[in-house]
């Protein structure tokens, strides 16, 4: 149980990244989350709707995970996409800012281990 609400809260972060990302990129609330200029934003937003696009694949991928009805088939998934969620926020940690070391790695990390338990 605690090994889903991980993965679940992992789907929910990375909902709201893609949230983040492709609609309130250009918004005062886009411009807090990322430290941006409301010009950058407006020159930006196009990439920014890509990369939350991938994110909204990640959180369904989780999800998938979580509803798959096959238990020895479910937690497969659920490492799969913990595993490319950690990937990219190493990537993002190491290129961009060692937050999304905190908001996307730690708690992928942090989910499988609960997984690789259950």
């Amino acid at each position: 149980m605690i090994a889903m609400i991980l993965v679940g809260l992992v789907a929910l972060i990375h909902i709201y990244i893609m949230l983040l990302e492709m609609i309130w990129w250009a918004t005062p609330r886009g411009h807090n989350a990322f430290g941006l200029t409301p010009e950058f934003a407006e020159q930006t937003k196009v990439l920014a709707a890509n990369q939350g696009l991938y994110n909204g694949f990640l959180a369904a991928g989780l999800i998938w995970g979580l509803v798959y009805p096959v238990a020895e088939f479910a937690w497969q998934i659920q490492i799969f996409f913990l595993a490319c969620v950690a990937v990219a926020g190493l990537y993002g940690a190491v290129t961009s800012s060692r937050k999304i070391l905190f908001v996307q790695t730690v708690p992928a990390v942090i989910a499988i281990i609960a997984v690789m338990l259950a």
